[in-house]
C-alpha cells in the first residue's frame, strides 16, 4: 500500500515539475508586420526579429504584405494569435476588415509596437492614429491633433498650426530619460547617446492617454525643430498597451544597444504589462559614447 502511494506521489511530483517547466518556458508570441515601407524593411525586420528572439522570451513570426497594388486587399493577418504585434509597415491602406481586426485586437488587450516609420502610416485612419498617439507626414497637420511639447518641465499639447512630421539630417543624438519609474525605462541612464538615426520631430496626432518616456533635442543646427521631441512613448487604447518608438530608421540605428534594450523591454511590456528584462547591459551607451552590437 505504502509502495503504491509512494509511486503515485512520485508520478504526481514529476507531472507538476514538467508542467512547471513548460509554463516557465512559454514564450511571448509576437508578430512583425512588413512588406511595404519607404524604409528598408527587408534589412530591418530581421534585426527586430533577432533582438526579440535573443532575449529568449519571444517566439516571433513575420507577416509580409503583398507589394503595392490590388493584392493588398488579401492581407489579413490573424492578430488574435499573438500577444503583441510589431509594425514595421508604412504603405497602402489595408482593407476595412483588416483595419477592424487590428482595432478590435488592441481594444481587447493586444499589444502594439509601432517602430519609426510605422507612425507615418494610415494618416486618414482615425483609430490607428489614436492607437499610435502621434504620427508624421501623409498630410498631417493641426487638423490631426496637437504637437506634444515639453514646457517648463511638463508635457503639454500644443495646437500651433503647422505640418506634422519632419526630421533633419541623420546624426548621433542624446536620448534623455524623462520617466524613471516606468518599467520600460526604469534603471536606464538619465542620458545616453544613440547611434546615427533620423530624429523625428513635429509629430502630431490625437495624443490621448499618452505618456512620454524619453525625448531628444532636435537641434536646429542639424535641421531640427528646436524642441525636445518625444522618442519613446506608451499609450493605452481600450485594454491594449502600446509602446511607440520613433527610433530605428535603418540598420545602424537598430544596432545601437540603447535601441535594442528599449525595443525589447517595450515589446515585453506591450505584451504583458510587465518588464522582466531588468538587467541593464554593461555596454549600454553612455551620455557621451555610442555603443553598438
Amino acid at each position: 500500500m505504502m509502495k503504491r502511494f509512494a509511486v503515485r506521489l512520485l508520478s504526481m511530483t514529476l507531472a507538476l515539475l514538467i508542467a512547471s517547466n513548460s509554463f516557465a518556458e512559454e514564450k511571448i508570441k509576437a508578430l512583425i508586420l512588413d512588406g511595404q515601407n519607404n524604409h528598408n524593411w527587408k534589412g530591418t525586420t530581421p534585426i527586430l526579429k533577432k533582438i526579440l528572439e535573443d532575449t529568449g522570451k519571444f517566439s516571433v513570426e513575420v507577416a509580409t504584405s503583398p507589394a503595392k497594388g490590388p493584392e493588398i486587399a488579401t492581407f489579413r493577418p490573424k492578430f488574435s494569435n499573438y500577444q503583441v504585434v510589431v509594425s514595421n509597415y508604412n504603405g497602402q491602406d489595408w482593407s476595412k476588415e483588416t483595419q477592424n481586426d487590428l482595432v478590435e485586437y488592441v481594444k481587447n488587450g493586444g499589444g502594439f509596437v509601432p517602430v519609426h516609420a510605422a507612425n507615418n502610416a494610415f494618416p486618414a485612419w482615425a483609430e490607428y492614429n489614436e492607437i499610435i498617439g502621434v504620427g508624421g507626414w501623409g498630410g498631417r497637420s493641426e487638423k490631426s491633433g496637437p504637437y506634444v511639447r515639453l514646457k517648463d518641465g511638463k508635457f503639454v499639447n500644443d495646437m500651433t498650426p503647422g505640418r506634422g512630421g519632419s526630421h533633419g539630417k541623420q546624426h548621433e543624438f542624446v536620448v534623455v530619460t524623462r520617466n524613471t519609474e516606468h518599467p520600460i525605462t526604469k534603471g536606464l541612464p538619465a542620458e545616453w547617446l544613440h547611434n546615427t538615426d533620423e530624429l523625428y520631430d513635429r509629430l502630431r496626432g490625437p495624443a490621448k492617454n499618452l505618456t512620454v518616456l524619453a525625448t531628444a533635442y532636435a537641434d536646429p543646427k542639424t535641421g531640427g525643430s528646436g524642441e525636445h521631441e518625444p522618442m519613446l512613448m506608451v499609450l493605452d487604447y481600450g485594454k491594449g498597451r502600446i509602446f511607440h518608438t520613433t527610433l530605428g530608421h535603418a540598420e545602424p540605428a537598430m544596432k545601437c544597444i540603447g535601441f535594442e534594450v528599449t525595443f525589447a523591454r517595450g515589446t515585453e511590456w506591450a505584451a504583458t504589462g510587465k518588464v522582466t528584462l531588468n538587467t541593464i547591459p554593461a555596454n549600454f551607451p553612455k551620455a557621451d559614447k555610442v555603443s553598438i552590437r
